[in-house]
């Protein structure tokens, strides 16, 4: 398998440095309510001879007209047949809090087709069997807004302008009835490459544990590394983290 040079941003992959014969690929995948944008700036902190893209999800930025798909089994298997033919042996995954569900399932699937990734790297979300309904599907707008402000994501303040909250509650209640729905449905099955989990040392949800636990999702080696903050920790130590993921994988390349 090998992957198109230079290839281009797609419908559902947003490439932000295009590289010709990348030696190793990052593909990662954004949290609820976020986007491919989250990871704009993570290209520039990789060798420039590795391939950093991002999944685009439907509701959001270039797809803001789409509606927001509410189906993990949906989700995955779009992602997963827009990846499946660019996989190479040198791909890796990086999902962040909802996008670690994300990415867990696209590797299960594709991993089925002979075509998985040669790690997952997971932040800042419980280990499947962990995950557990908390009916924020069901919230006001309020309510859910108090719940998605909690985690203290970047621009979560400027859901509080109400134009821009009637452009991105859709969405935002779209992936939260999604995950919703995933914490009672069956999940994917332990995947045979290593696992490194992520997570902030100050976020009640997950708790560390929780996110240790993923070690139980892999028959390879799992390692966890923990960093000061909250649920998005990577946002002031984008550095620290992007430079331990270099180190971690760099071997493959």
């Amino acid at each position: 398998m090998s992957l198109s040079s230079g290839r281009p941003s797609t419908r559902w992959l947003r490439n932000y440095r295009p590289v010709a014969a990348p030696r190793l690929r990052l593909v990662c995948f954004p949290h609820a309510g976020g986007s491919a944008s989250f990871f704009r700036s993570w290209p520039q902190r990789f060798p420039a001879d590795w391939e950093v893209s991002a999944v685009c999800y439907p509701g959001r930025e270039e797809r803001i007209a789409e509606p927001g798909i509410t189906s993990m089994a949906e989700l995955a298997g779009r992602v997963a047949d827009e990846l499946a033919p660019h996989m190479t042996p040198r791909t890796v995954f990086f999902g962040h809090s909802m996008g670690a569900s994300v990415a867990h399932e696209v590797a299960a699937l594709l991993a089925g087709r002979g075509a998985g990734p040669a790690a997952l790297l997971v932040s800042s979300r419980a280990a499947p069997h962990l995950l557990r309904r908390l009916s924020e599907g069901d919230l006001t707008d309020e309510e859910l807004l108090d719940t998605v402000g909690g985690h203290g994501g970047p621009g979560a303040e400027l859901l509080r302008d109400p134009e821009l909250r009637e452009l991105f509650m859709p969405t935002i209640r779209s992936d939260y009835r999604l995950l919703e729905a995933y914490a009672a449905e069956p999940k994917a099955p332990a995947v045979d490459i290593p696992v490194v989990a992520y997570f902030g040392t100050d976020d009640p949800r997950p708790a560390p544990d929780e996110v240790r636990a993923w070690a139980k999702l892999t028959s390879a080696r799992c390692d966890a590394r923990a960093f000061p903050g909250g649920h998005f920790y990577l946002v002031p130590h984008e550095a620290e983290l992007v430079r331990d993921i270099r180190e971690r994988i760099g071997a493959l390349g």
